[in-house]
């Protein structure tokens, strides 16, 4: 899958056209830097369930296999580092070409490579952290692996006595309506919207590049399969992101 001069070239015109862009991740840009796509046949939900959110609430059982998983897969998460889809898209924030990234993604990578966190709406959450159900605190993974491995279980929130769960959006779990509510405004103020890795699959958040159109907004897909949206599409690419984004930008 390789991209031509000609596709370049549109795809920057694209970007060079836009005054207000939002970018919309999904896995297929963290799949260039080792994180695996979990719903892909043959990933890891594929091999092994994804435990629901009721479950994780209501059983000690349930709560200890899902942080055994996630401590399971820290070296995988810490080893990970941005690649040139992420650098690119951080460039064009940088540009004030991008407002903001819209990501399914809880890997921290768009932060990692530049994106200021508040530049980066996070749909799905965030892994690299945890979040009490009860009053919100955020507690860093670090005490609670700790925890974990002399006693087996999580801890109680230190500040509330709570649930501690993973800042991730588990199935069954509402999506978290301010995340939410920013994304649809930056979908409706934007002017291109450039889905990168996304399957758009997955709703409500697949919603947005329909929603984007409406309002007046050009559409561009890159991804490595095809979507349901890619006739919807003004530019569809089936190419790696990283190798296609970072000729775009240089081609700016």
């Amino acid at each position: 899958m390789f991209t031509t001069e000609p596709e370049v070239a549109v795809l920057a015109g694209l970007i060079r056209a836009a005054r207000r862009a939002v970018v919309f991740t999904g896995a297929g840009i963290s799949t260039e830097s080792g994180i695996p796509d979990f719903r892909s046949p043959g990933g890891i939900w594929a091999k092994m369930a994804p435990i629901e959110f009721q479950d994780f609430v209501a059983s000690e059982d349930m709560r200890r296999e899902a942080w055994r998983r996630r401590f399971a897969m820290e070296e995988m998460f810490a080893a990970a580092a941005p690649n040139d889809g992420h650098r690119a898209v951080a460039a064009l924030v940088a540009r004030g070409i991008v407002s903001s990234v819209i990501t399914q993604n809880i890997d921290n990578l768009h932060q990692d490579s530049g994106v200021p966190a508040e530049k980066v709406i996070e749909i799905h959450g965030n892994t690299r952290y945890a979040r009490c159900l009860d009053c919100g605190s955020r507690m860093e993974l670090a005490p609670i692996r700790a925890h974990f491995e002399g006693h087996g279980v999580a801890p109680d929130c230190p500040h509330c006595g709570g649930l501690l769960k993973t800042a991730t959006i588990s199935f069954g779990q509402a999506m978290p309506e301010d995340e939410m509510a920013r994304a649809e405004a930056e979908t409706l103020a934007c002017d291109l919207f450039l889905v990168l890795g996304s399957s758009l699959v997955v709703y409500p958040a697949a919603g947005f590049p329909a929603l984007a159109q409406r309002s007046g907004a050009r559409l561009a897909i890159i991804n490595r399969d095809p979507t349901d949206q890619d006739g919807r599409a003004d530019l569809v690419l089936h190419t790696g992101i990283g190798a296609t984004l970072s000729a775009a930008v240089n081609a700016l």
